[in-house]
């Protein structure tokens, strides 16, 4: 076997899931690679937030910082396709609206976007849009590196705890349990990117992250027994804002 090939296959599987992104054709795609792959995806959340940062610094020359924001959040939009926004979009819809399990998980594989999908998208557009947007320029671009990372890493980390759901779905190849190792990898390549603003407020967003994982997590199984792909692309978006908002009040502080 050879190793370093492997795990370049499945750094470009994860990529490819992610991203809009092309990938070499000898990668090819098996379903078993992606559960191997979901330890490179923070990797490819750092690299998602590297395009925001450096559209958002390119922009930044020409435009005031609110539509600079706004031109690298589109660019990530086009970037990823929207995928993790998909899956806050389906669940707002299917917790909102559905009372029973097959209920929510009906509503939730429902393409169609309802009133409550379309209340979280805002919301959590805005949100991102006036948090950034209030960020000296070069903390603004740090942490959209740090946040798109570490938010992937602690949701995939409900790969380690939790039962995934359907008995088929976009999301199933990945939603075998990961083992210690590979988290251990995905947390290396998530979270030391939130300690370029200090050790202090590493520990505080990890300290918050890890309350509203638990929380959210309680959520998902009390609601329909674990996760599917659309709480992953959820618990993203969450933990993102959620370090978003710890930046900009910890500069205000």
């Amino acid at each position: 076997m050879n190793r370093p090939l492997d795990e370049l296959r499945y750094f470009f599987t994860a990529l490819g899931y992610f991203t809009r992104v092309p990938v070499p054709r000898w990668v090819g795609f098996e379903r078993e690679y992606l559960n191997a792959a979901a330890r490179y995806f923070p990797l490819v959340g750092a690299m998602v937030g590297g395009v925001a940062a450096i559209v958002y610094l390119a922009a930044l020359r020409v435009f005031p910082a609110g539509v600079a924001v706004l031109l690298s959040m589109a660019a990530t939009l086009l970037l990823t396709g929207a995928f993790h926004e998909d899956g806050l979009a389906d669940c707002a819809d299917a917790f909102g609206g559905g009372y029973t399990r097959d209920d929510v998980l009906r509503i939730m594989h429902d393409s169609r976007i309802g009133a409550f999908a379309a209340i979280a998208l805002v919301i959590a557009l805005a949100l991102k849009w006036q948090t950034l947007a209030a960020l000296p320029p070069m903390r603004a671009a740090s942490i959209m590196i740090a946040a798109h990372a570490a938010s992937r890493a602690f949701a995939i980390s409900y790969l380690v705890t939790l039962d995934y759901v359907r008995a088929e779905g976009k999301a199933k190849p990945v939603a075998q349990r990961m083992s210690a190792v590979s988290f251990g990898i995905a947390m290396l390549f998530g979270l030391p990117w939130l300690f370029w603003f200090g050790w202090k407020f590493a520990c505080v967003s990890m300290a918050a992250l890890a309350l509203l994982r638990v929380i959210a997590g309680r959520y998902f199984v009390r609601r329909i027994g674990g996760y599917t792909g659309d709480c992953l692309g959820f618990a993203q978006q969450l933990f993102e804002l959620a370090i978003y908002l710890a930046g900009l009040a910890w500069t205000s502080y």
